[in-house]
């Protein structure tokens, strides 16, 4: 096992820059959407949960696949053709003349995609009991920059039209794939390598080795109801923002680009304080505690600059998933690694299959009256609430069991 601070870097760049060109093209998305749809942005919110949908699809099913043959090849390999893929599925989105194109290239992004499933298994490998918590913290906070960079660039790339920031995306995919190729290193040694077996490598075998985690198998339950909450958010974003507040693509990109200042600071500077304070546990209960508060306040406040005051307490939400991952991590041996972030990644991808699908909906329902009132707008928020607090109580009761 690898302990280098240099490895640790590089992985955490290469996933910053992943992130930068999944941020680029967010602000521009639903105008995307709306053309190959020829209809209008407003009316796109119909489609929009079906495409965010399609890639979250690829992932669940791909991800144990990706994570196990990890496993049994070694991280970086794995990792680097699935950027490379990314990068040049960006490309062939980029030029994608219609609707049933576009779903087609979501698809091949969400296989290609998986490579978090990789990325983290990769930080397992070369983390220590002691620092494994705020290595995953890490891995979130380079997410957060690329989400500063990623929209920010989005945002003004808007000017040249809908489909430039996926070329630009392009661009930094494959440069990310040639600064993997030549500076990544091996995580995983020959001799930790395990046979590939088909029965993991799919999300039913998977999750099938749930039941290894007695005491804590109902935390991937917890991770399932935070990401569908926290995912509704990636959904509702821009249509809410434009709808409820008349934001532009570039207030759009430019607010998501403080959300990723906020998860940043938050993730990479504060988690390992907060873990070491707090521990694992407490931890996780004080993220849920803020993602109730936060998203219910969300839907309810009546001016735009007030989701900039929202954005920082919404950010402690990222210190949940982190402490989790590391609390079930660590009952692992190295050469599952793999199998385990794979399972995670493809809780997180159901969970992003149906939340763009069920909060896009019931957006799209609540919204339909006219005129709307503005309470309607926030009607997701409520029910994502409601989701949060119900993976807080299950996370207390899990925590208080005794197996």
């Amino acid at each position: 096992m690898l302990h280098s601070k240099n490895a640790l870097i590089f992985v955490l760049i290469t996933i910053c820059i992943d992130s930068i060109g999944l941020g680029i093209i967010i602000p521009s998305f639903p105008v995307l959407v709306s053309e190959t749809a020829h209809v209008s942005v407003n009316e796109s919110s119909k489609y929009f949960g079906l495409v965010m949908g399609t890639y979250a699809f690829m992932q669940f099913f791909f991800s144990p696949l990706i994570g196990n043959l990890s496993d049994r090849f070694g991280r970086r390999p794995i990792l680097l053709i699935s950027v490379l893929g990314m990068g040049l599925d960006y490309v062939f989105m980029c030029f994608a003349p219609t609707l049933v194109w576009l779903i087609i290239g979501r698809a091949i992004a969400g296989i290609f995609g998986a490579s978090f499933t990789t990325a983290t298994a990769y930080i397992a490998d070369i983390s220590t009991n002691e620092n494994r918590a705020k290595n995953f913290g890490m891995v979130g906070a380079a997410f957060g920059i690329g989400f500063v960079i990623g929209p920010a660039i989005g945002g003004l790339l808007t000017d040249f039209g809908s489909r430039a920031p996926f070329f630009v995306a392009a661009c930094f995919s494959i440069l990310n794939f040639v600064y993997g190729y030549f500076v990544l290193k091996e995580s995983l040694p020959e001799s930790d390598r395990r046979k590939f077996d088909l029965k993991r490598a799919n999300p039913f075998g998977a999750f099938k080795q749930i039941v290894k985690f007695e005491k804590n198998k109902y935390l991937f339950l917890v991770i399932f109801l935070v990401m569908l909450s926290n995912m509704a958010l990636h959904s509702l974003w821009n249509y809410y923002t434009m709808d409820k507040f008349a934001w532009t693509a570039k207030d759009v990109g430019i607010s998501l680009a403080v959300v990723g200042v906020a998860f940043a600071i938050v993730q990479g500077g504060l988690s390992g304080i907060l873990v070491k304070k707090l521990g694992e546990k407490g931890a996780a209960t004080m993220g849920l505690l803020f993602l109730i508060s936060t998203t219910c306040l969300m839907g309810l406040i009546p001016s735009g600059w007030m989701m900039y005051v929202l954005i920082f307490p919404y950010a402690f939400c990222g210190i949940i998933e982190p402490s989790i991952r590391s609390l079930v991590s660590g009952k692992v041996q190295d050469n599952e690694q793999g199998e385990l972030q794979g399972i995670f990644t493809s809780i997180m991808s159901l969970a992003e299959i149906l939340s763009p699908l069920f909060f896009m909906w019931i957006y799209y329902s609540a919204t339909r009256i006219k005129p709307t009132p503005s309470v309607n707008f926030g009607v997701p928020f409520f029910v994502c609430s409601g989701i949060a607090f119900l993976a807080f109580l299950l996370l207390r009761w899990t925590l208080k069991r005794k197996v």
